[in-house]
């Protein structure tokens, strides 16, 4: 473990030099590989996992033989325009295991072919299902909280803020967010320039922010950037994971901050020599996040009844 949070640990940077990461691919070949239907390798076995459709949106559902602590509605990253509800199995396996409740994966729409708020709109939806029928999948009444990674981080943030917002009957009890993108402004937060390019390019990253505004201005929009929300005040209270190498560590802590000076219940969990993706790629560190996640929300379940 290194000392110092922004420095690239000595076993991921072996890693990363074995096993380069795609470059600037904008493809059609690359987006349908990257958006992939076929499942990988299953390292986490669970009881009972099938597809669905519910609300209008395909999921994937995760259900435990024992009954479920609760039910974690799960949100994929990859920048607003790449990942699948079959590429991040194995985040949705560890979800529901580390937890111990059902997890409901959502195959929300995809930029550039659908912009924002498309993909905002099916995990609104997908949320709204949950909370209207979480005894279906042998859930009681309100134990549902939200989660998701980078893209998916932000869909978590924006859904809660969403619901807040409106007349939504019922309500997440909390929000794991996995390093989130929260903010477009790079010049605002000094680890987008110190990281940029350890896992994701300047051009990639520009291409996922323009391919999810659909040529619209959204740089000020809080349900895609809710860094810039005005208020923070009555959300769910939250848990979000950080890498101290990540391009998106420093507006992930700003939005902790926000939080909790908004009087949300909020804790901040940092890896040092992390890069973004770390959860996702299952590096070492990604075991001790799992296990805090998985305490945090069962504690959060626990506490709603």
């Amino acid at each position: 473990m290194v000392d110092d949070e922004g420095v690239l640990d000595p076993w991921v940077a072996e890693w990363l030099e074995a096993n380069p990461l795609p470059g600037d691919d904008f493809s059609p070949e690359f987006l349908a590989l990257a958006r992939g239907s076929f499942d990988l390798p299953v390292a986490r076995p669970i009881d009972h996992v099938h597809d669905e459709t519910v609300a209008g949106v395909p999921v994937r559902i995760y259900e435990h033989a024992a009954p479920p602590t609760g039910l974690l509605v799960y949100f994929h990253g990859g920048g607003f325009c790449l990942g699948s509800v079959a590429l991040m199995d194995n985040v949705a396996r560890e979800l529901a295991h580390a937890s111990g409740a059902a997890v409901l994966s959502v195959e929300y729409r995809l930029a550039p072919e659908h912009p924002f708020p498309a993909g905002l709109d099916d995990c609104e939806a997908v949320t709204r299902w949950a909370l209207a029928h979480a005894a279906d999948l042998g859930v009681p009444d309100g134990k549902i909280v939200l989660a998701g990674e980078s893209a998916g981080g932000n869909l978590a943030a924006t859904v809660a803020l969403r619901l807040r917002d409106t007349d939504a009957p019922a309500r997440p009890v909390g929000q794991v967010l996995i390093y989130p993108v929260v903010d477009s402004r790079a010049s605002d937060h000094p680890s987008r320039k110190a990281f940029l390019g350890l896992v994701v390019s300047e051009k990639m990253d520009e291409w996922f922010w323009a391919s999810y505004g659909g040529g619209l201005d959204i740089d000020d929009e809080p349900l895609a950037a809710p860094l810039r929300s005005a208020s923070l005040d009555h959300l769910p209270p939250a848990l979000v994971v950080l890498g101290g190498c990540d391009l998106l560590r420093d507006e992930g802590r700003a939005y902790a901050r926000r939080l909790a000076e908004a009087g949300v219940d909020t804790e901040e969990v940092c890896y040092p020599g992390q890069p973004h993706g770390f959860v996702n790629f299952g590096f070492p560190a990604a075991v001790d996040a799992y296990g805090v996640i998985g305490r945090w929300t069962r504690d959060r379940l626990r506490a709603a009844q």
